[in-house]
């Protein structure tokens, strides 16, 4: 007779599995702390562009992305969610000032998300862009201007595999990045590091 995982014990493995996901070469990987008061369980990736040269591609601003990965999990359900899962995204990046003129520059910024996310199976999908720009003055009058963008999302996904939703995060994060999209086949693996703490 087997014995039935308790309910922290199934979430444990299938967020372990998130640590074997291959990764674009652009990024590193690390575990973090995962937020206490948003659901019972939760496990936390955080991304960071590599920044020694060697990844990034010619006239991105690669260097500067950053992203949080975050899967929740209630095993009563939370009605809002429609389920027991919650995928929590955000993704940010430091982007060209000419960007920031387009007048549909959030709904660009969104539409990554769910271009990212069609074909793949999820409910309750929301979330916010924010744009920001600087402009420097004074003796910093010659600095050139700087802008960000920053994309927060969270979807329910409807199949027990969460890996995929990792790819898809690191896809929205590299799109934001202005890196080109990697063929499909082509193996992402290098640059990448997942600890636990």
């Amino acid at each position: 007779m087997h014995s039935v995982p308790a309910p922290h014990e199934a979430f444990e493995t299938r967020v372990q599995a998130l640590l074997d996901v291959p990764i674009r070469p652009e990024f590193s990987i690390e575990q973090a702390p995962s937020p206490q008061r948003l659901a019972p369980h939760a496990f936390t990736l955080t991304a960071d562009a590599v920044t020694d040269g060697s990844s990034a591609s010619v006239g991105t601003h690669v260097e500067s992305a950053s992203g949080r990965f975050v899967v929740l999990h209630d095993p009563d359900g939370v009605d809002e969610w429609e389920a027991n899962d919650r995928i929590v995204i955000f993704a940010r990046c430091d982007v060209e000032p000419e960007l920031l003129a387009d007048p549909l520059i959030h709904e660009v910024a969104w539409s990554w998300v769910t271009e990212a996310l069609d074909n793949h199976e999820v409910a309750q999908l929301g979330g916010t862009v924010t744009v920001s720009s600087g402009t420097s003055f004074g003796s910093m009058a010659e600095r050139p201007g700087d802008g960000l963008v920053e994309i927060r999302a969270s979807w329910t996904p409807l199949e027990d595999d969460l890996t995929v939703h990792l790819s898809l995060w690191i896809e929205i994060l590299a799109t934001l990045a202005g890196l080109p999209p990697v063929p499909a086949g082509v193996a992402t693996v290098g640059g990448r590091r997942a600890t636990h703490t």
